[in-house]
């Protein structure tokens, strides 16, 4: 074999790694029943394209029936649209194509519903947990504060992680998207920041909608890999990225087992080596 093959062969090999494997199709039936089971305080079921509230509240229309480009998904997404691009989870990193950001596409109406319409109403929900010597609000609601704690306990038994992970840029904080209409996560006190001294931004980094900078991770994978075993997605999949932000969401954790969907591509013998990677 001549040198130039062998080259282009391994350039080719490192490619795959660098892409989640391929995932099944699900039909939106099977993705709303496993949203339905990641939240079963609140979700008791779906009939006649709605999602059933156990508070006997009004349904909520899984699709509002509106086509949308990217742009307005994230803008205004329904259900539908919420479980439309399936993450890839694994403790390898990937490079999504544009527009991939699984996850960043939310229904704020099933949010609202999941953790409160108002900040008055999700902060009586607000408990405190230690996160590695300080105090930070989350959301005691479909069992976020005792997920987060269960992320905590893992890391802490590798120190030398703990610089990446405090100071905390945040958690619970009622306020829009930057630069957007939509509510943050942070919002319902479903989501963390880690040190943003190793973030890197999309918007930081001088990006437009559609049109983004390459990513600049800093952040190790064994972090996002116990962040995601826990029902965390991490921002850094995401096409608009935001790698040290991490939100709860089980129902594309589960999605993801259920297709297939990983970042890792687990018959290459170098799969090992580059799960240990950054």
């Amino acid at each position: 074999m001549s040198r130039s093959l062998d080259r282009a062969l391994v350039f080719a090999a490192m490619l795959l790694l660098a892409v989640p494997a391929q995932a099944d199709e699900l039909s939106l039936a099977r993705k709303v029943k496993l949203l339905i089971d990641a939240y079963p305080q609140t979700l008791v079921g779906s009939e006649g394209g709605s999602i059933l509230f156990g508070d006997g509240e009004p349904a909520l229309p899984i699709d509002d029936g509106t086509a949308k480009d990217h742009a307005r998904k994230l803008a205004s997404g329904d259900i539908e649209d919420s479980l439309s691009q399936i993450y890839p989870a694994g403790p390898c990193e990937t490079r999504p194509t544009v527009n991939f950001d699984p996850g960043r596409i939310r229904s704020e109406a099933l949010m609202k519903r999941l953790y409160g319409g108002s900040a008055r109403e999700v902060e009586a929900s607000l408990v405190e947990i230690d996160w590695f010597g300080v105090k930070l609000p989350v959301t005691k609601r479909q069992g976020v504060a005792q997920a987060l704690e269960k992320v905590r306990d893992a890391l802490k038994t590798m120190p030398d992680l703990k610089i990446f992970l405090t100071p905390s840029a945040g958690t619970f904080n009622w306020r829009k998207v930057a630069g957007a209409s939509n509510l943050s996560v942070h919002s319902f006190g479903a989501a963390i920041d880690l040190n943003s001294r190793y973030a890197d931004y999309w918007i930081w980094a001088g990006g437009k909608p559609g049109r983004v900078q390459r990513r600049d991770n800093k952040f190790p994978m064994t972090i996002v890999d116990a962040f995601e075993r826990n029902g965390f997605i991490w921002g850094g999949r995401w096409y608009h990225y935001d790698t040290m932000h991490f939100e709860y969401r089980p129902e594309l954790l589960a999605i993801a087992k259920a297709a297939g969907a990983t970042a890792c591509r687990q018959t290459s013998s170098n799969a090992n080596s580059v799960s240990r990677g950054r």
